[in-house]
């Protein structure tokens, strides 16, 4: 496969700390390649370099002659008064489209990016179709290959199956940085990590993201067995030193000279080896109340356009609820009526007494003027996390911040920093109810593992509105499916969602009108249309009994031993009746559509 881009030894440095150094990489016809790596490794700064935008600072970077290359940057803007169609036609101008293809390919690639309306206002879109937007500039391009920083920020569930479905079938080779796990499962055909513990920074991999993790976890078990080895060795050498060998036979003196090399080569290997974590572990209160929210009847939209309509939905202590639709469906405007910043235009949102919640939002508002310490410390050099005061260093060490930064403005730091500064806030608030709006942008894959590991420890209720497929996979216990045009349906889980939007034939779980007897008979057998007319009660019966389970669990825990174990084992067996009754219901539906 020919080489499109062949990057040889190249290295950039900002202030002291050398960002990475001797990188070297190939990329040829029809890749497509994944980059990832944590924050501040520099994936940013090798795609402007990879572009002729930033220059390195050794190496060389060799493009073919002849290559046209597009760059989508991760905030997607447009100029004030540039229409979708202007915005094409500038980019179709730049690369010198011939007029007898441009009323075409803008016609192509607008339509394959789900434009309806090419005359609209390019600046007033939202930051999904501003996405959208920016890759169809890119597209009609016709480039050989695309660099996509984080494209996969804003974009909703179905923009993110768009994008997909478009590289998997697309000309042109891409470098994609990104953190959507699902995403590059999907798309990658190489992986590339930026990572100084590797010997030379980067590894690389050819494959998705599993075939990545398999090969990565085999460079690090034999990294670590190399290690050890090389402490031992070291270890003995030390102690012939200690013995005073005489090092004027020359003999001597080549073996300190090796011990001294070993000695350089461990001290290196443990720095680049010197995992560091982000420690995040959100707090809940002691409250023992089970039922947290309850939306009766709750409807709200704009104008004559209602989002949600009617929409009954109960939240419990435990419950971990993923809010999913398409952008403009209603998800942020939900969260917003259950932090009670807004009421409904009509129904009821009843909250339990002295209900405590805490809010993360997808606009991250920090105060830029602030140096670091006052953003996560306001009022003075200390904080307090679960009664214990822990001083202000300390507290920014937990999330991987230096000393050094404390003093430095916040509007210094990258957009994943700034994600890790409001969760250092969000942590020291106990809360009964979590609501996290797109909590994953700009976080790097090990912050992610994180969070999600103490999202599922976390004992309280939360509600998670993300495009992370992954993370929605593991976290949420039920998905709540948004529709944008009044409906709100409830489903077991995001897969269970997602056949129900191809099939496209929603369930509105909690209030789904009984269905004609004859009109189901003529799809249906007689056992499963009687199965049809009774599942939705069946359903209901379930999620109470689970309900009360999860009483008798609390109540169980006080005892422990053996009656705990029985409790959890009938919790298991009651969560997978209603599994099973999803399951059916959505057999049953599949039938009838």
């Amino acid at each position: 496969m020919a080489s499109i881009i062949n990057v040889s030894g190249i290295a950039k440095t900002f202030g002291i700390a050398p960002l990475f150094e001797n990188i070297s990489l190939n990329i040829g016809d029809g890749d497509r390649l994944g980059l990832i790596g944590p924050n501040g490794a520099g994936k940013s700064t090798l795609l402007e370099i990879l572009t002729g935008q930033r220059e390195p600072d050794s190496g060389n970077v060799a493009l073919r002659k002849g290559t046209r290359l597009a760059y989508v940057t991760q905030d997607s803007q447009f100029p004030e008064g540039m229409t979708v169609r202007q915005v094409v036609h500038a980019a179709m101008a730049e690369a010198r489209v011939a007029e007898e293809e441009k009323l075409a390919r803008e016609a192509e690639t607008l339509g394959r990016a789900g434009f309806e309306n090419f005359d609209q206002q390019a600046s007033s879109l939202s930051g999904g179709w501003r996405k959208r937007l920016a890759v169809a500039e890119a597209l009609v391009q016709s480039p050989d290959i695309v660099m996509l920083d984080e494209p996969t920020n804003h974009l909703d569930l179905a923009g993110i199956a768009w994008l997909e479905e478009m590289l998997q079938s697309a000309p042109f080779a891409c470098v994609v940085v990104s953190h959507d796990r699902y995403f590059l499962e999907n798309v990658a055909t190489a992986m590339a990590e930026l990572n100084p513990q590797y010997p030379n920074g980067l590894f690389y991999v050819t494959g998705n993201y599993s075939t990545f993790l398999e090969k990565k976890g085999e460079f690090l078990h034999a990294q670590a067995k190399h290690q050890d080895a090389l402490e031992n060795r070291v270890k003995t050498e030390m102690e012939w030193l200690r013995r005073g060998p005489k090092a004027r036979a020359t003999k001597s003196k080549a073996r300190i000279d090796k011990a001294q090399e070993m000695i350089g080569e461990l001290k290196d290997l443990k720095i680049r080896t010197r995992v560091e974590l982000t420690d995040i572990d959100f707090s809940a209160t002691d409250r023992k109340t089970k039922r947290l929210v309850h939306l009766e009847g709750v409807s709200h939209g704009f104008g004559e356009s209602m989002l949600f309509d009617g929409t009954n939905f109960t939240i419990t202590a435990g419950m971990r609820v993923g809010l999913v639709g398409a952008n403009g469906s209603g998800k942020t405007t939900l969260l917003r009526l259950l932090k009670g910043d807004m009421p409904p235009m009509r129904g009821e949102i009843q909250k339990a007494d002295n209900l405590r919640v805490v809010s993360f939002d997808q606009i991250r508002e920090i105060d830029q003027s602030l140096t670091l310490r006052r953003a996560l410390a306001p009022d003075s050099d200390s904080v307090v996390y679960r009664d214990r005061v822990t001083h202000v260093a300390s507290w920014a060490a937990k999330f991987l911040f230096t000393s050094d930064q404390l003093n430095q403005p916040v509007r210094r730091l990258s957009g994943g920093e700034k994600a890790r500064v409001l969760i250092a806030k969000l942590m020291l608030e106990p809360a009964d109810l979590l609501l996290l709006d797109e909590p994953t942008n700009d976080l790097d894959i090990p912050t992610l593992e994180i969070l999600e590991e103490s999202l599922l420890e976390f004992q309280g209720a939360l509600v998670l509105v993300t495009h992370d497929r992954y993370l929605l996979d593991r976290v949420a216990t039920v998905v709540l499916g948004l529709d944008g045009k009044g409906g709100a349906e409830r489903f077991a889980d995001y897969s269970q969602w997602n056949e129900w939007q191809t099939a496209k034939k929603p369930v509105k779980a909690s209030a789904v009108p009984a269905p004609k007897a004859a009109a189901v008979k003529k799809k249906l057998s007689y056992i499963e249309a009687r199965d049809f007319e009774t599942i939705e009660h069946r359903v209901s019966e379930a999620e109470l009994a689970l309900e009360a389970q999860h009483d008798a669990v609390q109540h169980a825990a006080a005892k422990g031993g053996k009656e705990l174990d029985l409790a959890m084992a009938e919790l298991e067996k009651r969560q997978e009746a209603v599994d099973d009754l999803y399951a059916r219901w959505a057999e049953l539906e599949k039938k009838l559509g």
